[in-house]
């Protein structure tokens, strides 16, 4: 009997210093995840100057173009659709996949989520808020976007809903509630144990927060059930938006654009984008923060496998694209995919290529796969890939469809480029922020994967007392 015990520490010891091999007591996952909660330094407070740097440049373009008119962009015929519309695709697949990844991951009881999820939920939603500003700068005439609305008034009047546009503000909204409850219900926990150590304002911010949790068995039940729901409610409902988003193309007969492909191919490349992102974001927060024993390199080892198989579905669309465009034998839909090849836009394509299929195959490599600074230069380039694969279709389709009479070059102005490169800095800016107040790691969720023979309580005081091995589950 004795034998069998002490089998099962072991074995208990190695799954444990298989996700966490440096952490051992509860004390020092509170200890360790708390103390970024504490006053900023030099480095927080200078990238936080650069984000609002951004910010201002994206404002003051914005309002350049308000007060100028829509006619300082690059937008014109045959191009409505411009740089605006490539950065809300961007920020919406950045978005969609920051729930998807936690929700599915949860839902599966994957070993190496705990570490990883809640920055890809902070994520989703300050990933939402930037893609939801990009419809209101595209439409011009800002004060009239109430128009997208559908709300009951004097003459019965409502929204084109044949127009893109009214999905879009259906597809956000819907998506930035859910992802918003999900992200929030999350965070209950920690927010007490947060609660417990801080002082003065904090404190009661993170009182009102953590809504009175004391981490009793019948909270726990009832969060378990309330986080299960969510998790099987975000997972489809994410599918089914990033879906609406990509009819914005397929349901437009245009060269490039009127394909069934579009649905799995632009939820792969959220995917793709998503867990790239998390990757570019994970390695900066794991080095300053010195988090090397929660986000070990088995988690990016997962992380980065993830990447290398939605890449290779996202290139196999770009392959399969091509090949329908010459099946097909229409000499416009051939005469577009040359064009994006060796056209106006080639540097784009090739860029798109290069990018999002040829530089993750070196994630094969286990050797790769293991070294940060490699895994945040691919991120890098896989950011940059997939704002050019928004780019090139839709700019490229727009500039050259059936007639010839109607072709043109877009070139974005130095506005929209303002309000582009803005927007980096407004994801940044509340990401900054969401670091020093929130936990960016979850506490209560990292505890369960510390082995059982170590886990010790902390006497009540963090907020986590009566936490069972599987409580988030619901079980």
């Amino acid at each position: 009997m004795a034998t069998a015990t002490d089998a099962n520490l072991t074995e208990a010891q190695r799954r444990g210093a298989l996700a966490h091999p440096d952490v051992e007591l509860h004390e020092e996952v509170n200890r360790d995840i708390l103390k970024m909660l504490s006053a900023p330094g030099k480095g927080w407070w200078f990238l936080f100057f650069l984000a609002a740097s951004g910010v201002a440049l994206m404002f003051g373009s914005w309002g350049w173009q308000i007060y100028r008119g829509i006619g300082v962009s690059g937008l014109s015929s045959p191009v409505g659709w411009g740089a605006y519309i490539t950065t809300f695709v961007f920020w919406v697949g950045i978005a969609h996949s920051g729930t998807l990844i936690s929700a599915i991951l949860f839902l599966f009881r994957a070993p190496w989520r705990q570490s990883i999820y809640r920055m890809a939920e902070a994520m989703t939603v300050f990933g939402v808020m930037t893609a939801g500003l990009f419809p209101l700068i595209h439409v011009g005439r800002v004060w009239h976007a109430y128009w997208l609305i559908p709300y009951p008034n004097a003459r019965y009047l409502w929204p084109n809903f044949r127009s893109p546009l009214v999905w879009d503000v259906f597809a956000v909204t819907t998506y930035f509630t859910v992802s918003s409850v999900f992200f929030y219900l999350g965070m209950i926990p920690d927010m007490a144990a947060a609660r417990d150590k801080a002082t003065g304002f904090r404190r009661k911010l993170y009182r009102f927060i953590s809504m009175g949790w004391r981490g009793t068995d019948r909270q726990w039940h009832h969060f378990g059930k309330a986080y299960l729901f969510l998790a099987a409610l975000a997972t489809p409902l994410v599918l089914s938006v990033h879906s609406v988003v990509s009819w914005d193309f397929a349901m437009s007969i245009v060269p490039g654009w009127h394909a069934t492909v579009f649905a799995p191919y632009f939820v792969a490349g959220a995917i793709f984008s998503g867990v790239a992102m998390v990757i570019t974001l994970a390695v900066p927060i794991r080095k300053v923060f010195g988090l090397e024993a929660y986000l070990t390199t088995k988690h990016f080892d997962a992380m980065a496998k993830l990447v290398m198989l939605t890449s290779m579905i996202v290139f196999y669309a770009y392959l399969t694209e091509f090949f329908m465009a010459w099946y097909s034998g229409e000499p416009p839909e051939k005469q577009m995919f040359w064009n994006r090849l060796f056209g106006h836009y080639w540097w784009a394509t090739w860029i798109m290529l290069l990018c999002n299929g040829l530089v993750p195959m070196m994630l094969w490599f286990k050797r790769v796969r293991h070294s940060i600074p490699a895994l945040f230069a691919i991120t890098i380039f896989i950011n940059i890939g997939m704002w050019f694969e928004r780019f090139v279709i839709i700019v490229t389709s727009l500039s050259h469809e059936f007639a010839p009479f109607a072709w043109g070059v877009y070139r974005p102005s130095l506005t929209e480029m303002g309000i582009v490169i803005g927007s980096f800095g407004w994801f940044s800016f509340w990401f900054l922020l969401f670091i020093r107040l929130l936990p960016p790691v979850a506490i209560a969720e990292l505890k369960e994967v510390i082995p059982p023979q170590m886990r010790r309580k902390s006497g009540g005081h963090d907020g986590h007392d009566a936490v069972p091995a599987t409580a988030p589950a619901g079980d």
